[in-house]
């Protein structure tokens, strides 16, 4: 029995070995930045983000634009714009030190807010290595909000739906201003009113003008009991609330 758990030692030892001569793993720098969001209106069309190397080398940054929009169902899209003037594109932290970057807007925001994000992205420098090389280097997008004349921050629960066992909710920002979901809270009840379960989701940015959709898997035994789902939306800017009337039906898979 010994022999064979030396045995298997030596062979992930040489598994391990062969990785590290195959696969070079270098680690990029480290930055950060200040502040990590711009806010940009009319009156100021422009603003400063620092950068401030950490590490002991070197450190070379490439930044590029990009609009922030969302799709369909909430996710995330970035497309190249010209829309944002920053200054440098490139540039070269020495060690413990900093540098200034400076972004602003060709055209302000009226009816509704502008959203960007400018993406400062570590350039690795080039190293001698056998075999391939793995570069891990860090990117950080900085949130651009170019806020409209007047700010209308709105959002509403559009739909609740509970089918085989799983609540979903759809949230909407029908307001001219993004909100940052802070949490979606569920909370299920029986007909006498006790909590039968309690649920928190994680949100994210909900730019203006989008739905996403927020769904938990409610167990049988649980979702039986329960008459009554609650939610509660919480926001930066406001909260929303709602209820749903639930039946056995829904529970079933």
């Amino acid at each position: 029995m010994a022999h064979r758990i030396i045995l298997r030692f030596i062979l992930i030892l040489l598994w391990v070995s062969t990785f590290l001569l195959l696969f070079n793993i270098s680690y990029g720098g480290e930055f950060r930045v200040s502040p990590i969001r711009l806010d940009l209106d009319a009156r100021a069309k422009s603003g400063v983000i620092t950068v401030v190397n950490e590490a002991e080398e070197k450190l070379q940054c490439q930044l590029k634009a990009f609009e922030w929009t969302q799709d369909g169902e909430g996710k995330d899209v970035y497309t190249e714009t010209q829309d944002i003037i920053f200054f440098p594109k490139l540039m070269t932290i020495d060690p413990k030190s900093d540098r200034i970057v400076r972004a602003g807007i060709k055209i302000p925001a009226v009816a509704k807010e502008k959203t960007y994000r400018l993406f400062i992205e570590e350039i690795p420098e080039p190293k001698k290595a056998e075999g391939t090389a793995v570069a891990v280097t860090i990117r950080f997008g900085v949130p651009i909000f170019v806020k409209p004349v007047k700010e209308e921050a709105k959002g509403t629960i559009e739909k609740i739906t509970f089918s085989k066992g799983t609540v979903t909710i759809s949230v909407k920002n029908t307001g001219n201003v993004h909100l940052i979901i802070n949490s979606v809270n569920l909370l299920g009840k029986d007909a006498q009113g006790e909590k039968t379960f309690s649920k928190e989701l994680s949100g994210w940015y909900l730019l203006n003008g989008v739905s996403r959709l927020y769904s938990a898997p409610i167990p049988p035994d649980v979702c039986t009991k329960t008459t009554t789902v609650e939610v509660e939306v919480r926001t930066d800017k406001l909260n929303l609330n709602s209820k749903l009337d639930v039946d056995k039906s829904m529970c079933r898979q």
